[in-house]
């Protein structure tokens, strides 16, 4: 019996349905993080924007982590967070914002600060953090959002120091957009100031491209951490999958960071800083998944808690600028599937264990020798020239007699 022409009217008609619908799908799916963005552009001109009223950092209310300290040798430990805020009704979060809030708290402090705050007393300050939005793009709006994020962070950083006072070592970190404003820090702060280079145990950029240029310019005080036994370095890395060619495309050539003159510029053709955190070391050398300490998912736990690291999770080799690792066998240490994940920082800590014995270590070392500094006697202020005197000789008393 064949069909009438009526059902095969409908049938085609749900056929080209049925394929528009794929096809729809499908160049979702292909534009997905362009759709994202629409969603997320706040609309309004960098210029004209109002941000959100900022913090006051000489009270608590303008940190999540601030505390006191035992004894003069305590390092005092300066953490900034990654993005937590996706964007929207703003070019910068409002510290306030509860969605952007509850993710420092629940995910970043205890997976990312954790590990370092066992070498000290942290401090993690609030910060009008510039909207995952503008990382995604270039525009001249995204960059000023990201600039006003980074003089919050400056602010915050200058409270930082009148607590930890002149002699103290200090431990410097960032994460994702807060590993950005680390090294704005250490260009803008830390470089020309001999005193907090010769009592910073380290700075931690991680997840964010730190330039080789920059360490024969404005940071060529302050070098990066060749072994496991340097201070007064820096240690970065920034890991993907060689599967991630899409993050490993943004990563080396379309993020934008400092300049050596102070200002933002693409990272593709400067080279980027690789210290393999397994080794604690400046190498292309491989290391084993054998050698890696452990990984933690530390969600929910609070900072001062050490959780159970997994160890044995991944490989990892330096190369081209990059630390690429291998998939961890532990689901919880995978990155989730969510939209514009390469521009995140994955909501656990693969290296979790690695660096908090590698920051213990190189605080432990910087700790000593300023101890032993102490012991030292003063420089002289200045060098008094001694006049050559005429030599009276003395008379002969034989002469007198």
């Amino acid at each position: 019996m064949m069909a009438s022409p009526v059902s095969i009217a409908r049938w085609m008609v749900l056929t080209g349905i049925g394929a528009l619908i794929v096809l729809l799908a499908a160049a979702s799916w292909l534009l997905r993080d362009q759709i994202y963005q629409t969603f997320q552009d706040p609309g309004e001109p960098y210029q004209t924007y109002t941000p959100p009223p900022g913090a006051d950092y000489a009270g608590t209310g303008g940190w999540f982590a601030s505390g006191d300290f035992t004894d003069e040798d305590e390092p005092a430990v300066f953490f900034v967070h990654p993005t937590t805020y996706t964007g929207g009704a703003n070019w910068n979060a409002q510290l306030d914002k509860a969605s952007a809030v509850a993710a420092v708290v629940r995910t970043v402090l205890p997976n990312y600060a954790a590990p370092l705050a066992n070498s000290g007393v942290l401090f993690a300050p609030r910060y009008r953090q510039a909207a995952l939005y503008t990382f995604m793009n270039n525009r001249e709006d995204s960059i000023l959002a990201r600039r006003f994020a980074y003089e919050d962070v400056e602010r915050a950083f200058d409270a930082f120091l009148l607590r930890a006072g002149d002699d103290r070592p200090i431990m410097l970190a960032g994460v994702g957009q807060g590993g950005f404003h680390v090294l704005g820090l250490l260009l803008n702060r830390v470089a020309g100031n001999p005193g907090l280079r010769e009592r910073m145990i380290a700075a931690y950029i991680l997840e964010s491209p730190v330039p080789l240029d920059l360490f024969s310019h404005a940071l060529a005080e302050i070098p990066p951490c060749e072994t496991a036994e340097d201070v007064r370095c820096v240690v970065a890395y920034s890991y993907v999958q060689p599967s991630e060619e899409r993050r490993i495309r943004i990563m080396t050539e379309r993020s934008m960071t400092w300049t050596p003159a102070g200002e933002l510029g693409f990272v593709d053709g400067r080279g980027l800083l690789c210290v393999n955190p397994i080794l604690s070391a400046r190498t292309t050398e491989y290391a084993s998944a054998r050698l890696h300490r452990g990984g933690v998912a530390a969600e929910g736990l609070p900072p001062d808690t050490t959780p159970a690291p997994v160890p044995g999770q991944t490989g990892a080799q330096c190369a081209d600028g990059l630390l690429f690792v291998e998939r961890p066998d532990y689901a919880d240490l995978r990155r989730p599937r969510r939209l514009a994940e390469e521009y995140r920082v994955p909501p656990f800590n693969l290296f979790y264990e690695d660096l908090r014995l590698d920051a213990a270590r190189r605080a432990f070392t910087l700790t000593t020798i300023l101890q032993e500094e102490r012991r030292w006697a003063p420089p002289l202020d200045r060098v008094e020239e001694v006049e050559e005197a005429p030599v009276v000789p003395i008379p002969d008393r034989r002469e007198y007699r």
